[in-house]
């Protein structure tokens, strides 16, 4: 490393080198980086009125030690990170208390950071057994649909009864006159498709079977709508699938007193107005 910074500084290369891994090697101008990305952006954000509450650096290898040498960023490196990230560390940030060494792997390191600093839920949904405690403040489109793929999996699972209040209090969520549009192009109605549910019951039991949502792009186009866009996965043994679906949510819904809720204290709020989803 320090003979290779030499021979480009000899040549008028004004560098800086990065090994992480055991087998990357990045060699970057000075002003550049994840560290110089991070401050310029915060530096952006605070001059637009738009700096965030509390900002969380999370890495794993030699090139994310940049990020946790940024002023009032905390820092996670997960349980699983690099020797040469650890050895940093030790180095230089032992002592800083917004910068943790995690004892969970991978996301779960994040998490736990999460909830270490307190800056915000710091247990993953699939983990609460009763999501009537999970109540937010205000009406969360992205978090509703992880709720339901959460029930979808559990029903699939044979993890929860095969009851027609679930069917019930689904139904009462969407909208009459909801469609879903099948990536084959056929259409259904929602009622329909809740009522495909009770064939499916326990389908999966006994197998490793998971359904997960990822890249969930939320965006408001009325007062109480929002059209939500995201990556539905499911896993069984070793096929997994994945579809682009887009789903129409309204948070104006009306329950009756001792309306219906789901047996495992799962009561959704939004409405279901459209669904849409074609495979990649």
């Amino acid at each position: 490393m320090k003979t290779l910074s030499k021979r480009l500084e000899e040549r008028g290369l004004d560098v800086k080198i990065i090994y992480s891994g055991g087998m990357a090697l990045d060699i970057l101008p000075q002003g550049g980086g994840k560290g110089q990305a991070l401050a310029y952006l915060l530096k952006k954000l605070k001059s637009e009125g738009k700096l965030p509450n509390n900002t969380l650096a999370c890495g794993d290898s030699g090139n994310d030690a940049e990020l946790f040498s940024i002023p009032d960023v905390y820092g996670v490196m997960v349980s699983n990170a690099q020797e040469e990230l650890l050895q940093w560390h030790a180095a230089n940030a032992k002592d800083n208390p917004k910068v943790i060494h995690a004892t969970e792997r991978c996301a779960a390191g994040i998490i736990q950071a999460i909830g270490c600093f307190n800056l915000g839920p710091s247990t993953s949904p699939r983990d609460v057994t009763d999501l009537s405690d999970c109540k937010m403040e205000n009406f969360v489109p992205a978090y509703e649909i992880v709720k339901f793929y959460l029930f979808f999996e559990k029903w699939r699972r044979g993890e929860i009864e095969n009851s027609d209040l679930y069917l019930s209090n689904l139904k009462a969520v969407c909208r009459p006159s909801g469609t879903f549009v099948h990536p084959s192009g056929v259409e259904k109605s929602l009622e329909e498709c809740v009522n495909t549910f009770r064939k499916c019951h326990g389908d999966k039991k006994g197998k490793q079977y998971r359904i997960w949502v990822d890249q969930v792009l939320p965006t408001q186009v009325g007062s109480d709508s929002w059209l939500v866009s995201f990556k539905k996965w499911e896993l069984c043994g070793e096929d997994r699938q994945c579809c682009i679906t887009t789903v129409l949510l309204s948070s104006k819904v009306k329950f009756t007193e001792g309306s219906l809720q789901f047996l495992l204290s799962y009561n959704p709020k939004p409405v279901i107005i459209w669904f849409f989803a074609s495979r990649m």
